[in-house]
Parts: C-alpha cells; sequence; structure tokens
C-alpha cells in the first residue's frame, strides 16, 4: 500500500455532502462512509455505522476510483458486519494491509473519477458498474491460463477487500469495471451484478454440467437476489426452473420472474441434518418427506424428472435433500451457506448415483462479461425490490440477516437522488 498513489487525480479539500457530486474528476480528501470496526462486530444494525471523514484510498497503475452513485446489499455484509466466520479486518491487517475498518458493499454503479496510469478500458467520466471478481492479475495461477476465481488470489470486492461501495467513492481494479446499461436507473444498475454474476457461474461454469435446454433447475430461495437470476438464466437457457420459497407471496414473485413453479418449504419438515443412517424410524421419516419433496418437483414439471442442476445456498438446512432429488450424473452447486455450515451429505445418494457437489464463487472476467451483456440487451431483469437511503443500510442488513430481506434486490442511494 505504501508504493500506491493517486494517479490521474484533482484533489480537493472540499468534502461533498451525501447525495452530491464534486465536479467530475475532481476528488476530495475525504468522504462519507458506512463503516464497520472490530469493537462493533456483533448485530449489523451496530455493527455499521456512518463516518464523515474517511480518506478517500489511494489508487495503484491498474485500479479505478468510482463515485458510487447506488449500492447493492448482499449477505456478504452480514457476515462481515458479524465478525463472523471471518473476521475480514485482522485478515487484510495480516496481510499488511494498515487500514482498521471495513468499508464494505459489493455491488456499485457510479461514475469514473480517476483512473491510474495503466488503466486504458474505462475514462474519466464514464457510467459503469462494479463486478466482485477480485484478485492479483501477477498470480501464477491466473498467469498459466486458469480461472481467475480459484486461483489463490481471488477474492470478493466489498468483502474480502477494503473499500466497496457503501461510500462516495470506491476503489477496483480496471478490469472489473463494465459498462452500465443505458435504460437502468442508477438504483437499477447496482441492483443485480453480484447475484447475477455469481448465478451465471452456478449455471455455466462447470463444464459438463452447465445448464441445457429442457433442464429442470431447482431454485432454493426462488424470490431473492440469487434466485431470481438464477429463474432468469435458466429459461434464457431454455430450462425449467422450480422454485423453493417460504410462502405463496414469494411464489407468486418468483412465478412472476419465470419459474415454471413453486414449492413452500413450510409444507415439508425434514429440514436440517437427517437421522443417521442405523435409526431405521428416523430414517424412513425424513425419507418419507423427501420423496414427498422430489414428487412435487414432478408434479411441477409434468414428468417424473428430476433436476438436472440444484441451485443451493442455504447449505445446512437443505443440501441432505438437494443431493437426494438431483438426477444422476447431474450437480448441486452451491455458493454460500446461509442456514449454516455444517452440511450433510449422505453418500450412498452421492457416489452410486455419481452425482457432482459444486462449490461456486464470485465470478471470472468473462462470465461477468457475458452477464452484464444480457443486462445491457435487456435481456435480464434486475430485480430491484426496493430502494432505501444510505442511512438505512445498518438496519437492511440486519433484516437480511434474520432472514426478512424484500423479494429482488435491495439498493442504498449514495450519490444518485431518489427517482
Amino acid at each position: 500500500m505504501s508504493e500506491m498513489k493517486r494517479e490521474s487525480v484533482s484533489t480537493t479539500d472540499r468534502a461533498v455532502p451525501l447525495g452530491e457530486l464534486p465536479p467530475i474528476g475532481e476528488v476530495p480528501k475525504t468522504m462519507t462512509a458506512l463503516v464497520v470496526r472490530q469493537d462493533r462486530f456483533g448485530d449489523p444494525e451496530k455493527a455499521f455505522q456512518v463516518e464523515t471523514d474517511i480518506e478517500v484510498p489511494p489508487l495503484g497503475p491498474s485500479e479505478v476510483l468510482v463515485a458510487v452513485m447506488a449500492a447493492g446489499v448482499n449477505y456478504n455484509n452480514v457476515w462481515a458486519a458479524r465478525g463472523y466466520p471471518v473476521d475480514v479486518i485482522g485478515l487484510r491487517q495480516r496481510a499488511g494491509e494498515p487500514y482498521d475498518f471495513h468499508i464494505g458493499g459489493s455491488d456499485a454503479s457510479g461514475i469514473v473519477y480517476a483512473v491510474g496510469s495503466e488503466v486504458s478500458n474505462v475514462a474519466v467520466g464514464d457510467e459503469v458498474i462494479v463486478h466482485p471478481g477480485y484478485w492479483d492479475e501477477n498470480d501464477p495461477w491466473i498467469l498459466r491460463g486458469k480461472d481467475q476465481m480459484v486461483a489463490p488470489s481471488a477474492r470478493i470486492w466489498g468483502y474480502d477487500t477494503n473499500f466497496g461501495s457503501f461510500a462516495q467513492f470506491a476503489r477496483a481494479q480496471a478490469h472489473q469495471v463494465l459498462p452500465k446499461a443505458g435504460h437502468l436507473s442508477w438504483a437499477e444498475a447496482a441492483a443485480p451484478t453480484l447475484v447475477g454474476t455469481t448465478a451465471y457461474r452456478m449455471l455455466h461454469g462447470f463444464e459438463g454440467n452447465t445448464v441445457q435446454e429442457g433442464d429442470v433447475v431447482l431454485v432454493w430461495g426462488g424470490s431473492g437476489g440469487l434466485g431470481t437470476q438464477a429463474i432468469q438464466l435458466a429459461n434464457l437457457a431454455g430450462a425449467k426452473p422450480v422454485a423453493v420459497v417460504s410462502d405463496d407471496e414469494r411464489g407468486e414473485y418468483a412465478l412472476a420472474k419465470g419459474a415454471l413453479g413453486y414449492i413452500k418449504r413450510g409444507d415439508y419438515s425434514h429440514w436440517g441434518i437427517p437421522p443417521l443412517v442405523d435409526d431405521k424410524a428416523g430414517q424412513k421419516e425424513w425419507l418419507g418427506q423427501a420423496r414427498a419433496f422430489g414428487k412435487k418437483i414432478w408434479e411441477i414439471v409434468g414428468e417424473r424428472k428430476d433436476p438436472a442442476i440444484v441451485f443451493e445456498h442455504p447449505g445446512a438446512a437443505t443440501v441432505p435433500t438437494s443431493i437426494m432429488v438431483c438426477e444422476p450424473g447431474g450437480m448441486v452447486v452451491i455458493c454460500a451457506g446461509t442456514t449454516g455450515f455444517d452440511a450433510m451429505v449422505d453418500l450412498r445418494y452421492h457416489w452410486t448415483r455419481q452425482k457432482r457437489f459444486q462449490g461456486s464463487h464470485g465470478t471470472n472476467d468473462a462470465q461477468a462479461v457475458a452477464y452484464n451483456d444480457l443486462v445491457i440487451a435487456g435481456k435480464i431483469d434486475p430485480c430491484l425490490g426496493r430502494v432505501v437511503e444510505f442511512t438505512d443500510l445498518p438496519r437492511v442488513h440486519a433484516e437480511m440477516g434474520r432472514g426478512e430481506q424484500v423479494f429482488g434486490n435491495s439498493v442504498a442511494l449514495v450519490g444518485a437522488k431518489p427517482e
């Protein structure tokens, strides 16, 4: 960090209030940001606090400074606020970062205000969005031509890294910065990129189990940010998405986004770690529920056809059922564990039926560009659920952590005016 400097920047001592912008290319020395500090770890409503005197970060040669117009909300900063399962501040300090705070936010729309000396893909004044894949371009893994997001240096911007979108200015690597869709508002443009690129990777990123025409795709959390993107991407591929939701209202929302049908999670009682194999009575009860769940999928699809892909992110509560209902040779692909990390797999349904249990994380550049091209073409609905004020972000994260988030994606206005 000590070798970094501001490149192509005109600085000013004048602080800018939230909702306003300085002249394009003129960067204040300080900014307002939503900040987490280690002594506040816990409830996101208390962990996040607005601070008004944070220094605008310096840029490296391949970095871009974006004036944030709107910032999307994702579950990863619920974890950052809790300091669990990882203390992201401590992790970065051990790697040599000098900052004792975290500025999160992994979705942004905004305007380029400064670029590093080696940046050529964007210019000051460009309207952009930021994708969340972050890595060291000189990582030997990447130099060998391998998947950027599997590299040892790969991180999620605005979670593993500092200076994300919950501030007036965000710092990103140049390759992350992509054109904003011209037909979208600032809030709409900030809503879908993390969940959309994550969903794109999950459905298109794993050779041998990419989504195909006619496939059944089971989508957990079908009314949420990830789920609504997965449903749309499955439909674009000619597949048959079936949503799992908590109630009829959410089910109707999933239908409106293209789900073939929906299953209410509360109609079944077998969630969590199943009984041990030698517990014959417990196994019988669990299997009865899991098979009934599977039959509901057949009912929606109109034939005895199991999911070729199960789109997972709840984790502990749902993985046993996901493995059970996935078709032989199919894939359960998982990107999170919002109900817990201690998932159990009954290997009898895994190895003998040769199913794939695939982890997925973030996005590489090619996947992010492919997804953003769909957004620009108007083929993807950002599924903007609600727009809130910047100061509402602590409450919105707390609600998300309790499972109370609204349909689609939540977005906070930063530099943009209410629309």
